[in-house]
């Protein structure tokens, strides 16, 4: 296990245990959670040494990293995100309306294959070898090894797209680095994270899936992303909803919670943490759009 001597964002050697919970998802390994006596960011501490992540992600029910339908809820998953393929084209047309587009992270190349086919030059990071190479052989698409980032030319996107993904990262400062020199003048960064502070977070607690222990590193809150930001000379421009994802995390945790997948209580407890949002928890998970100062 490695442990992290310092806060990412702020610095501080100082940290209270903030939470413990199991991986619900696939080890059952219990992990915790701190939160910076300096900064109030939390953060899985310790975790798994980089070259051991990997395990914690082969299963097959690893939904981004998937194409299946089968089953309700895979079924479901799979409306939702081609639904939110327009979407997310909607958003980035109103910052960049062409060129070239990086998604890090890619999983299985959706959203790059769509792009495609919208005009733009697209280009993926992929750290599963399975996955990226299924977005390769499915949808002839440029997708790379993480390590690639450090390969590419300085300022070579209009567009720099994180969707569910900076949560992953294993070194947090290094990568807003990159997306600081691979951002050209007038680009846009676009990053989606999960919110600790929202409504569905503080009523499932240890259960919430938005944790998503060890996988998830950090644990963000729309403060937290505006100081990382800032360390890098980007500023927040807008704070998007994705209201799906109150429904979504909230099924999931009331399986880790109660054994089993209870739609009612997930359904009510997705609304109200929607409806609850604007008063200052904010949603499930926010999508931050990023400008250079």
């Amino acid at each position: 296990m490695e442990l992290l001597k310092k806060c990412p964002i702020c610095g501080s050697v100082n940290t209270n245990l903030f939470l413990t919970a199991n991986d619900y998802f696939l080890s059952g390994e219990t992990f915790s959670i701190v939160k910076c006596s300096g900064c109030g960011f939390r953060y899985t501490n310790p975790r798994p040494e980089a070259e051991a992540l990997g395990k914690y992600y082969q299963s097959a029910d690893y939904i981004s990293h998937s194409d299946s339908r089968q089953g309700l809820f895979a079924s479901v998953y799979q409306l939702v995100r081609k639904y939110t393929l327009n979407w997310k084209k909607a958003l980035i047309r109103k910052y960049n309306h062409k060129g070239d587009l990086l998604d890090i992270g890619c999983a299985t190349g959706q959203f790059l294959h769509f792009m495609t086919a919208e005009g733009w030059n697209t280009t993926g990071i992929e750290p599963d070898e399975k996955t990226r190479k299924h977005a390769i052989s499915e949808y002839g698409l440029k997708v790379f090894p993480e390590e690639t980032l450090d390969e590419f030319k300085e300022s070579s996107f209009d567009v720099i797209t994180m969707w569910h993904v900076l949560e992953h990262v294993a070194e947090l400062n290094p990568r807003m680095e990159q997306l600081k020199k691979l951002l050209k003048p007038g680009g846009t960064v676009i990053i989606a994270v999960p919110n600790c502070d929202s409504y569905d977070a503080v009523k499932y607690g240890q259960f919430w899936a938005g944790y998503d222990l060890p996988r998830h590193l950090y644990h963000f809150t729309k403060t937290d992303v505006d100081r990382l930001a800032g360390k890098y000379g980007f500023t927040i421009v807008n704070t998007l909803p994705m209201k799906f994802d109150s429904y979504y995390v909230s099924l999931l945790s009331e399986k880790y919670l109660k054994g089993k997948m209870n739609w009612m209580p997930a359904f009510w407890n997705g609304f109200w943490s929607n409806v609850l949002a604007g008063r200052k928890r904010g949603y499930s998970s926010q999508i931050y759009v990023l400008k250079m100062r």
